[in-house]
């Protein structure tokens, strides 16, 4: 009865767990360039139940030797893995800003391993000088007129410099091309991440490729696997009606889980209190 309790609470946590996870995905809805998580259950290791018996020998000793029955499997519950971003690209909308510069993947590679496309983001420094990665594009210019994102991190270049411009007449071209005036000033930053599974969220839009390392240029590539549209914006990529029939299917199988341990707890409750009680 102790195993039904462990299996029941831990469908508690699991489901517990994967609403926080869609109840962030909602609450970011509205956030540009964000990336929805995505969940992965998986069931805890099978025990193998044996019973151990005793089998009497047709012998004048009467001899018994220890013997196991095999009575099957048991599952011991399910936890929530891991949660991964959805790199799907999120719609396009105008806003008609000049600093507003939403990034399109459009020849993006097919990566044999995982069988998923890569992705391509604009590169950025944050605020320990550190590169990171981001797909929100509504960037502004700080007092020195250095292109930032809402956090105040500063966009790099293709060389890893900070972007300083004049004021926010400049353009910017689908090759990431910013020019003022006739005078080309210096051209965005973006990363190609050929597996964007090995990405991770650090908040406020901002991803790192594991273990610290750089990711490639995109423009090291070939076919360029991005366009640049100056004066749009890329929206979240949020499924605002799936995730809420998501939150409604974790939540009833929370539910689930809770009434099956009430029950359990009842049945404890009796075998303590009831069974073998002296009348």
């Amino acid at each position: 009865m102790l195993r039904g309790f462990y299996t029941a609470a831990s469908g508690m946590l699991s489901q517990q767990r994967r609403t926080e996870m869609l109840t962030n995905n909602i609450s970011n809805a509205n956030t540009p360039g964000y990336k929805a998580d995505q969940s992965s259950m998986r069931a805890f290791p099978k025990m193998f139940l044996n019973r151990m018996e005793s089998l009497n020998l047709p012998v004048e000793n009467k001899l018994t030797l220890p013997v196991s029955k095999n009575i099957g499997s048991l599952s011991t519950g399910v936890y929530m893995q891991e949660s991964m971003p959805d790199f799907g690209q999120g719609a396009v909308t105008e806003t008609q800003r000049s600093t507003d510069i939403a990034l399109q993947d459009i020849n993006s590679v097919i990566n044999p391993e995982t069988g998923r496309p890569g992705t391509a983001l604009f590169t950025i420094s944050n605020a320990d000088g550190e590169i990171r990665y981001t797909r929100s594009g509504n960037f502004s210019l700080d007092a020195a007129g250095f292109l930032t994102t809402p956090g105040g991190h500063y966009i790099l270049d293709d060389n890893g410099n900070r972007i300083q411009l004049q004021s926010e007449n400049f353009t910017v071209g689908e090759d990431g091309m910013i020019q003022e005036g006739n005078l080309s000033v210096a051209r965005l930053g973006i990363a190609y991440a050929e597996d964007p599974n090995g990405l991770v969220k650090e908040g406020d839009g901002l991803f790192r490729a594991e273990g610290g390392r750089e990711i490639q240029s995109a423009y090291e590539m070939e076919n360029l696997p991005f366009k640049l549209q100056q004066g749009f914006i890329e929206q979240s990529n949020v499924d605002a009606s799936k995730t809420m029939t998501d939150m409604l299917t974790a939540y009833r199988a929370f539910e689930a889980n809770q009434k099956i341990l009430q029950a359990y707890d009842k049945s404890m409750d009796k075998a303590v209190n009831e069974i073998g009680r002296i009348g």
